[in-house]
């Protein structure tokens, strides 16, 4: 049973011995930057001195394990994540490490060019048209991507809308529209928007429409009429 115990020991102290503790200057360089995670989703993998952290789903201060030189172990994600190069594309991917030996890797995240930016990074700097074409190059690529939900982006609409950001909120309700135009629903909310700017014309457009698309919208024929009525009073 000592023994037994002290192979044991052996064995572990052996293993910590050849893994290095802290991550080599190439290594950081290699490494460091974003990676597309899924088509409007991104983990930014960077350095605190020599320790490897992450940005990943509002979280900013994720530190992985360092299993070995290769190998990190994310409990937020609870995966092994490595970096390789694939020599298909000469991309560097973050990649899971996979949990049989018999299964092999799988290139998913691919680590982006600097210049390189998802749709809702160009929305947060207000870059809509830029925005827009992400979204539908998505679109284009797969119809039912959770990137181009009509619900996210309608949310995110309102967010600006409620915080009087007018201006924002109309450019994204507007790629709602391009990217969902047989929705009534997109095109309500783009009326909303439209009228708490102050832009009666556009806001009974976009109403109408609505209404053309649902007959059924009660709230867009109140809001046509009473926006008519304004119009004939001033």
């Amino acid at each position: 049973m000592r023994f037994k115990f002290i192979t044991t020991f052996v064995l572990f102290s052996l293993f910590f011995s050849c893994t290095t503790k802290t991550n080599s200057p190439e290594f950081i360089k290699k490494v460091s930057g974003r990676y597309l995670y899924n088509s409007d989703e991104i983990i930014e993998v960077y350095f605190k001195e020599t320790d490897l952290y992450l940005k990943w789903r509002g979280a900013t201060n994720i530190k992985p394990l360092k299993v070995d030189d290769e190998t990190f172990f994310v409990k937020e994600m609870n995966e092994k994540i490595q970096f390789k190069f694939n020599q298909d594309n000469h991309k560097q991917y973050l990649i899971f490490v996979p949990k049989e030996t018999t299964d092999s890797i799988q290139f998913n995240f691919r680590k982006l060019n600097e210049t390189e930016k998802i749709p809702s990074e160009y929305l947060l700097t207000n870059q809509y048209e830029k925005a827009l074409e992400a979204y539908k190059a998505i679109q284009e690529k797969d119809s039912l991507d959770s990137a181009i939900n009509e619900g996210d982006l309608n949310s995110l609409g309102y967010k600006n809308l409620r915080a009087e950001k007018f201006e924002n909120a109309i450019n994204i309700f507007k790629i709602n529209v391009v990217l969902h135009p047989e929705s009534s629903n997109v095109y309500d909310s783009l009326g909303e928007a439209y009228m708490k700017h102050g832009d009666t014309i556009e806001a009974i457009e976009n109403y109408k429409k609505s209404l053309a698309l649902d007959s059924g919208n009660n709230r867009a024929k109140r809001m046509i009429k009473k926006l008519e009525k304004k119009e004939v009073d001033n």
